[in-house]
């Protein structure tokens, strides 16, 4: 299987991720996940009064430096982090 088609699978896997998943953990998937499909930020700060895309899109800019390649492994290892400690709780 190749990085994108696994990439894909998890992508689908975080969506089972439960409830109790924090948002900073959320954001950082974000991040991941945007950069590795659309690759460095590509639009302006949303501005003050939307603290949620705001959020979103400074998880995403912490990335910016990372290739998509990188972008997708770090998302599956941070997945698969976030499901061994689900399971484990």
């Amino acid at each position: 299987m190749g990085l994108k088609e696994e990439f894909e699978e998890y992508a689908v896997k975080a969506k089972t991720l439960p409830e109790t998943t924090t948002n900073e953990n959320k954001l950082i998937l974000y991040g991941l996940y945007k950069q590795a499909t659309i690759g460095p930020v590509n639009t302006s700060r949303p501005g003050m009064l939307s603290p949620m895309d705001r959020a979103k899109w400074d998880a995403w800019k912490a990335v910016e430096g990372k290739s998509k390649e990188e972008a997708m492994g770090d998302y599956i290892t941070k997945v698969k982090q976030l499901q061994e400690e689900a399971a484990s709780a």
